[in-house]
């Protein structure tokens, strides 16, 4: 079941962000806005999941890390887009993100103990590399504001830590 998840995963992540990449090549500063809500808001929404179902402490840790830091990012995103008179906008890429978080989460909620642990800690290191990749590949490189584009860049550090820390908890799980 891990191994299928994990493929699984591997397979769907590259279309969490595959309209941005195609359908929109583009995407405007309201676009980029909105994927960053969605991106963040999934994660948030994915990590209160496992709070409420690991009885893993550090899985704990790491979910309430998850909340904590992106909420704190998804108020500055709203901040920065009040301040830029930027709405967030709808985009094919947000809805891919928000059908596959639902999927995700649809499937999460299947499971128990540490297959549960372990299916949202894989899931969480194949999130953060494919936001990494998009944020640094598309984001940023199509964000026209250059405070949009500075808060994107700043962020990346942020994801970063959290691929590495859900990296360590992979591989210490690797045992479970």
């Amino acid at each position: 079941m891990k191994a299928l998840f994990q493929v699984a995963f591997a397979l769907a992540a590259p279309m969490f962000f595959a309209a941005s990449g195609a359908a929109q090549a583009t995407p405007s500063d309201p676009q980029i806005v909105g994927i960053v809500v969605a991106a963040n808001q999934i994660d948030i929404d994915c990590a209160k999941l496992a709070l409420s179902k690991t009885h893993n402490q550090q899985v704990k840790e790491f979910a309430q890390q998850m909340v904590t830091d992106h909420s704190a990012l998804q108020k500055s995103v709203g901040q920065l887009g009040a301040k830029l008179h930027v709405t967030p906008a709808d985009s094919d890429t947000s809805a891919a993100l928000k059908k596959q978080a639902a999927e995700t989460n649809a499937h999460l909620k299947t499971l128990q103990g540490s297959a549960f642990d372990k299916a949202y800690i894989d899931n969480e290191v194949g999130y953060h590399q494919a936001v990494i990749k998009e944020v640094s590949t598309v984001l940023i490189p199509n964000a026209q504001n250059a405070e949009l584009k500075s808060a994107l860049t700043g962020a990346v550090p942020l994801f970063q830590g959290h691929l590495e820390h859900a990296q360590h908890l992979q591989s210490s799980m690797g045992g479970m």
